[in-house]
């Protein structure tokens, strides 16, 4: 694609006032602002879109200006112009009028002089912002409170209130043709293996597309490149002591203006399953909790099909496990009534987040009426298939990250459906294909169900089991970071 020829400022002030006010709709939107003055006996202009700018820097400015004299701006008047007479911190110049329109709608003020062919670009924007709140998924009962929120400038100083090394890097891009969304791709460059930093870097230079509505999820889709795969190939977190101890370790972050869940990348499959309150506890509580969860993940995939199994074929269950399998099977095939719950649980979460506060209590007590006593007596549905599925959602939502609970909702039903088909064949055969499936997974290069597959015990123990904060500093080697072991 040919590249647009950069349209130049004129000396002419009447010329750039002509183009701005064009390109920038000034006439047409009742928020982009143009405000015409005359200061030392010269021709200026300001272009600022209203509520991106503070009131109270712009004011003082033009105060100072007003001050001026034609005297004491000749010679050489753009230098003494941001030099001595411009009191603010971030001032830059630019000789391209397109730059101009671009920087005006992200926020900061443009000030157009008469006879200088550059214009001079004030940032002094501020953001509709609200405080920095612990996520509602990252919820933990020790640690900090803060969470990350839809400004970037707030993000960026949240990471580097943790993290104070010197090589941290905030490399700033602009993606989207029309909606120029802001992203800064963070990392620790002593720590981050070059090749991978500028794999990301690629992948992201190559996001060709109006613009990103959905923020990281719109990234996320084209970095990934596998639309039909429903395992996350990025982690998200809120939590910036979550996204620190990623830098620590060689990830790399994405911080997407206007989200407030930040990208870490590369992750591997046991990424999802970590908590930051595992190490907010001692290691052998930590270890423990992990454990819990692990099994509440497992019990929410294998569980539903592994009892299913039962109920279709007795014969595989002794005598002592044989109050297991169903009493009363009910009028509706047990399969059927997996998938009912499965889309009932589904619509009520949904019902949930588009239910306000107020009526939450309300609607719980709808749905266990509705799912539970009722659909039993009607004989819709059975006490086994309520018990089982429930502890099944207990596993859902007990996994840590969201992304990754819908991922394995859909491998729940498909082995339903396959040992429906094919009994225990079908459940062996399902199982060994998401395994296979998952281990020719990447992320970025890195096997996505390392260190099992393949196989490194150091890192293995460290997944199973929490460790110590001290052993905790080694780095993982899939990684390859440039300084493994602090």
């Amino acid at each position: 694609m040919e590249e647009k020829a950069k349209k130049l400022v004129h000396a002419n002030i009447d010329e750039n006032i002509s183009y701005l006010k064009e390109q920038l709709g000034v006439e047409k939107s009742f928020d982009v602002l143009q405000l015409d003055v005359e200061y030392a006996e010269r021709k200026m202009a300001f272009y600022f879109i209203d509520g991106f700018v503070k009131d109270d820097i712009l004011h003082l400015i033009m105060k100072f200006l007003a001050k001026l004299s034609k005297e004491a701006l000749e010679p050489n008047t753009l230098h003494k112009l941001i030099k001595t007479y411009l009191p603010y911190v971030e001032v830059e110049v630019t000789d391209d009028l397109d730059k101009v329109v671009e920087m005006v709608l992200a926020g900061p003020t443009a000030l157009v002089v008469d006879e200088i062919k550059q214009v001079i670009l004030i940032d002094a924007r501020t953001y509709p912002a609200r405080g920095p709140e612990e996520p509602d998924i990252e919820r933990v009962v020790r640690g900090s409170r803060d969470g990350y929120v839809e400004t970037l400038v707030f993000n960026t100083a949240l990471t580097r209130r943790r993290v104070r090394d010197r090589t941290l890097r905030m490399e700033y891009m602009q993606i989207g043709r029309r909606s120029k969304t802001d992203i800064v791709i963070s990392y620790i460059e002593d720590i981050a293996e070059p090749n991978m930093v500028q794999e990301i870097k690629d992948s992201l230079s190559k996001i060709d597309t109006d613009g990103v509505p959905m923020a990281e999820k719109t990234i996320e889709e084209y970095i990934s490149g596998r639309h039909w795969n429903p395992f996350p190939v990025v982690r998200y977190t809120e939590r910036p002591d979550t996204a620190a101890s990623h830098l620590y370790e060689g990830h790399v972050c994405i911080i997407v203006d206007g989200s407030p869940s930040v990208i870490i990348t590369p992750c591997t499959y046991w990424h999802h399953l970590q908590h930051a309150e595992e190490y907010r506890n001692k290691p052998i509580i930590g270890s423990y909790l992990r454990f819990v969860r692990f099994a509440a993940v497992w019990a929410s995939i294998f569980l539903l099909p592994l009892w299913y199994l039962f109920s279709i074929n007795p014969s595989l269950l002794p005598d002592a496990l044989s109050y297991i399998g169903p009493n009363d099977k009910g009028e509706i095939p047990l399969l059927l009534q997996f998938i009912f719950v499965e889309i009932g649980i589904d619509m009520l979460r949904m019902a949930a987040i588009h239910t306000p506060s107020a009526l939450a209590t309300a609607l719980g007590l709808v749905a266990a009426l509705m799912i539970g006593q009722v659909a039993v007596e009607v004989g819709l549905l059975t006490n086994e298939v309520i018990l089982y599925l429930s502890i099944a959602a207990l596993g859902t939502f007990a996994t840590p990250s969201y992304e990754m609970s819908l991922a394995n909702r859909l491998v729940r039903i498909f082995l339903l459906l396959a040992t429906a088909a094919f009994h225990s064949y079908g459940l062996l055969i399902g199982s060994v294909l998401i395994v296979i499936f998952l281990a020719r997974m990447q992320s970025f290069g890195i096997p996505y169900l390392w260190p099992f597959i393949p196989f490194h015990f150091r890192a293995f123990v460290d997944v199973m089991f929490r460790s110590p904060i001290p052993l905790k500093n080694r780095r993982p080697s899939v990684l390859h970071p440039k300084d493994p072991d602090r």
